[in-house]
């Protein structure tokens, strides 16, 4: 049963923009779904939704958190644990993880999603297949709910060792049919982005023929020799919320081998 913490309300538009009153509701309606009292060992994704996330967990209260240990996907997730004051836990310890929910930067509609934007995908990946039962929920805002990949994001990220960026980024450009593959380079500083694993960041769009297999396309970057990690989560979300811009949240969820949608109306 969804732990009672109060209604998932949309915040009121003095406080929060649409977009991000979007988001937050969205991963208010997640946790409530998802976060069981049963659930001890929780995965707690990266993007600017997931601070909604954590902040509806710490809502449920200190006598149900006590129990419990959050695994993060990277720094921001680890920050956001450590200020809650929620007992953070490491991969290492806790291989099996009950559920985990995560940010998204689109997904499609089979639940197939790409992530990456913030540099977080291979941590992300190993918590999201370290979940029991594929106990892996999306949450984002209503932006980011298309019905395939590549719509609006602009490339799939691919976390790839920087002594092998140059060779990947030629075969991305010659063999696999991304022309415009780049180096992410970093906003503050001097150079590439590098990852909390201490790699580079390639994006590299496709076109929509290879986006609407996404998985296929995953396979083939990765035997590519030097990619750590694609930003193709295939076949591993269970269910995905998106916070509408009305107040509703439209919940697509697997049963099966298919994909429901649902909306919830504004309350």
């Amino acid at each position: 049963m969804p732990v009672p913490t109060g209604p998932a309300a949309p915040i009121t538009p003095t406080k929060l923009s649409v977009i991000e009153q979007s988001k937050r509701l969205a991963a208010y309606t997640a946790v409530d779904q998802h976060i069981l009292p049963h659930h001890k060992v929780i995965g707690i994704g990266s993007g600017s939704t997931v601070p909604y996330v954590v902040e509806r967990i710490v809502q449920q209260g200190e006598e149900l958190n006590k129990g419990r240990v959050f695994i993060p996907t990277g720094f921001q997730s680890k920050e956001l644990i450590v200020a809650s004051k929620l007992a953070l836990g490491d991969v290492d310890q806790f291989p099996t993880i009950d559920v985990t929910i995560d940010g998204a930067d689109e997904v499609d509609s089979e639940l197939n999603c790409i992530k990456g934007g913030g540099a977080c995908h291979l941590r992300e990946k190993v918590l999201a297949e370290g979940s029991r039962n594929v106990l892996f929920v999306l949450v984002a805002d209503y932006r980011k709910n298309v019905q395939y990949l590549g719509t609006n994001f602009p490339g799939v990220p691919i976390e790839v060792v920087p002594f092998a960026y140059a060779k990947v980024l030629q075969n991305l450009h010659h063999r696999l049919g991304s022309p415009n593959a780049t180096l992410r380079m970093a906003k503050a500083k001097a150079g590439p982005v590098v990852s909390d694993n201490g790699n580079f960041i390639i994006d590299a769009p496709f076109s929509v023929e290879a986006m609407r297999d996404p998985y296929k396309l995953m396979a083939r970057i990765k035997l590519l020799t030097g990619v750590v990690e694609v930003g193709l989560f295939c076949h591993m979300a269970q269910a995905a919320y998106f916070g509408n811009q009305d107040g509703s949240v439209t919940i697509k969820s697997r049963l099966e081998r298919e994909v429901i949608e649902e909306t919830i109306p504004s309350t």
